[in-house]
Parts: structure tokens; C-alpha cells; sequence
């Protein structure tokens, strides 16, 4: 069998798509114009027809979907459950896919869960190994990202929400957590269908606490809070502080700035920032705009100095769009989230002038920069 994926490889199908980890994917994806996404909830899933026929179409299956909260028996015998319905999709259809399957570190453990995840897996191996198809086994650690279930993705999701909505966190238990984000996991398991892998990948997290993790997350928060823009030097810190501005309110998105005026003139604060970053000034005609793409990993920042302007975000692969009219006679920051496109308007009627700030410095070679117009069809991938 070869080990390596035609370059013609197009159709992937995402069982498990609106799960945090399948919206991270599919974001992912969507920056490569020449993979065709095919998205697959749970209620299409259970749809045999509606399985075979994507099955039948897809190169690559990646397979997140999966039980994690529910009765012990449902824990075990639902997790295999779901393999045993997609290789019976697989079977019918005479389809040998490349087959991906997220599995978890509690699969080398003997809980209900552990066993559902460890049965569903050999249920897939096996099918690969009969069929001499491409079988890649990812065994993750603890998952987190912008976006997840408070209560139910991550602690990490837990702790975000509550500090980004006023609420005090409790720690229940002091447990070691292996912290790897959804970003790491998408790009690996884009690295491996590329590769056509067959085998087992085991993809090492950052190992933390929980109280330390918490103190980790508050300190940023305290630190933002008070008007400064933390050190996000380590990827852990930034991937922790974007999932912490996920789950900030809209309106926390829009941050006055105290304007000093007197028969000078006037000056105002725009940033301060315990890291590095980088400046840029622009200035925009009437009607026209600017933007229109999203970033993985950017902390980001507008403010319009002079004229008048329209910001529009949009959840990536959604219709979820925040407005914000601003403008330089009331000088305010709108901080830009991750995964959210974005673009600026110039809506008065002369040269608009705005300050972008962003956290890193620019690398043509890696912009982290990717073209989605906030007003196109939502939900491509």
C-alpha cells in the first residue's frame, strides 16, 4: 500500500464537526481552497443514507465524533457504537477512506470510557487492516480552545468563561492535567492526512495543575483587566489567553480609551503591553474596506484615530456577526478575537485613520493571516 496521499486528495469528512475540536479543524481547513470539507453532526451520522453517500465521497475521514458525559454503559458501548455505524457505512459503499480517529489518553485506562475509546479504535483498525485501508490512531491528552462548553469541554473552558463573565472559579480537585490546544491538534491531523499515516500518534501536552493553571489564567486576566495586555510569550500562555477572550461578551470587546485634551490639543492612550508587538497606522478612503480575513493565534487591535468607521466580526463558520460603529471624535480599542474574521469600514465622508496594534511581530513567511469575507457564505467548511 503506499504511504503517502495523492496530491489529488480533496473530499474530507468530519464526523463530530460541531464539537470544539471539529470547528477548530474545519477553520483550519478552510484556509486550504483545495480540500473539500464535508461536515457531519451527530444527527447526519445517524442518518445511514446520508453516511454512506459522504463516505463513499470522502478521501479522509476524520472521526471526532464521540460520547464523553453519559451513564457508564453509554460511556462504553456508545463510543464503539459510533465506529461499528461508520466502518458498516464504510462496507456497504465498498469505501476505503483514510480513517483518522481521535482517541484519548483514558483509552490506556480501565474506566467505561477508557474501554469505549480503546474498543472503538481496534473496532477501526481492524476494518483498515481487512480492507488494506490507512488507519491513523491519535491519542490525545487534555484539549482545550477557544470556544469549548464551560462544564464540559475543559476545566481550562470552565475557568475561562467564569473569569471572562465576573464569576470566581472553585477548584474541586488538584489534579495533573496534559494541556495540548486545538490548534496543535488540527495541524497534526492535517500533517497526517497529507502524509496518508497509518499507525498510532501520541502528541505530548503541557503538563500543569489545575490550581496552577488557574493562578496561570488570572494572573493574564488581572493583568488585562487593569488595562495592560500580558507577556504571551509561550505558546501556552497565548493559546490560554485567546480561549480566555473567546468567551468574553461582545460589549467587553469595545474598550474606552481616556482622552486628555487641553488648548494644545488632545492625546490618548492607545496600548500598553508587558510583550512584544508591533504598530501599524492606516489610512482608508470613504467606502472603502479593509480586512476581510481571520487569525489562528493573533492578539490584535484597532483604533480609529480619525474619521468614522464600522467593525464587523464574525465567528468563523458561522452567521454569529458583532457591530461596532466607532469613531475618532471618542477614541475606544476594539480588540479582535481568534477564528473571527473581520474587516473595517470606512463609513464617513473623509480619510479614515486607524492604528492597528498586533502581538507579535509581522513574518511574511508565517502572517497567520487568512482571506474570509465576513459577509460570504458562512459555513463552507
Amino acid at each position: 500500500m503506499d504511504s503517502t496521499i495523492s496530491p489529488a486528495m480533496r473530499n474530507i469528512l468530519v464526523t463530530g464537526s460541531d464539537g470544539m475540536l471539529g470547528w477548530h479543524l474545519r477553520c483550519r481547513l478552510f484556509a486550504r481552497p483545495e480540500c473539500d470539507v464535508v461536515s457531519c453532526t451527530r444527527q447526519q451520522f445517524n442518518d445511514a443514507a446520508w453516511l454512506r453517500a459522504a463516505v463513499q465521497e470522502a478521501d479522509a475521514v476524520v472521526h471526532l465524533a464521540g460520547i464523553n458525559r453519559a451513564s457508564e454503559s453509554e460511556l462504553e458501548q456508545g463510543n464503539t457504537s459510533l465506529s461499528k455505524q461508520l466502518v458498516a457505512a464504510c462496507e456497504a459503499t465498498d469505501s476505503r477512506p483514510h480513517v483518522l480517529y481521535s482517541s484519548s489518553v483514558h483509552a490506556d485506562n480501565d474506566t467505561p470510557y477508557g474501554r469505549g475509546k480503546r474498543k472503538a479504535a481496534r473496532i477501526l483498525s481492524d476494518w483498515a487492516e481487512r480492507e488494506d485501508a490507512r488507519f491513523c490512531n491519535i491519542v490525545l491528552p487534555h484539549v482545550f480552545g477557544e470556544h469549548g462548553k464551560p462544564f464540559y469541554n475543559s476545566v481550562v473552558s470552565t475557568f475561562a468563561w467564569q473569569l471572562a463573565n465576573d464569576q470566581q472559579p472553585e477548584i474541586q480537585s488538584d489534579g495533573l492535567l496534559s494541556l495540548l490546544h486545538t490548534s496543535d491538534v488540527a495541524r497534526l491531523v492535517q500533517e497526517k492526512i497529507d502524509e496518508g499515516f497509518v499507525g498510532t500518534v501520541r502528541p505530548r501536552g503541557t503538563d500543569i495543575r489545575v490550581t496552577s493553571l488557574l493562578d496561570r489564567i488570572g494572573q493574564m486576566v488581572d493583568r488585562y483587566n487593569s488595562g495592560v495586555v500580558p507577556q504571551l510569550d509561550q505558546p501556552l500562555d497565548l493559546q490560554l489567553f485567546n480561549t480566555f477572550r473567546s468567551h468574553l461578551p461582545a460589549e467587553h470587546r469595545r474598550i474606552p480609551l481616556k482622552l486628555h485634551t487641553d488648548h494644545r490639543g488632545s492625546l490618548f492612550e492607545t496600548i500598553r503591553s508587558d510583550g512584544q508587538g508591533q504598530v501599524f497606522l492606516s489610512t482608508t478612503a470613504p467606502g472603502i474596506t479593509r480586512g476581510n480575513h481571520f487569525h489562528t493565534r493573533k492578539v490584535e487591535r484597532f483604533v480609529v484615530v480619525e474619521g468614522r468607521a464600522t467593525i464587523r466580526l464574525r465567528r468563523m463558520l458561522t452567521d454569529e456577526v458583532t457591530t461596532f460603529d466607532v469613531a475618532g471624535s471618542r477614541p475606544e480599542a476594539i480588540d479582535i478575537p481568534t477564528l473571527h474574521t473581520h474587516n473595517i469600514t470606512n463609513t464617513g465622508d473623509t480619510p479614515l485613520l486607524t492604528l492597528f496594534w498586533t502581538g507579535e511581530l509581522f513574518d511574511p513567511a508565517d502572517p497567520d493571516t487568512f482571506a474570509c469575507d465576513v459577509a460570504s457564505e458562512a459555513n463552507r467548511a
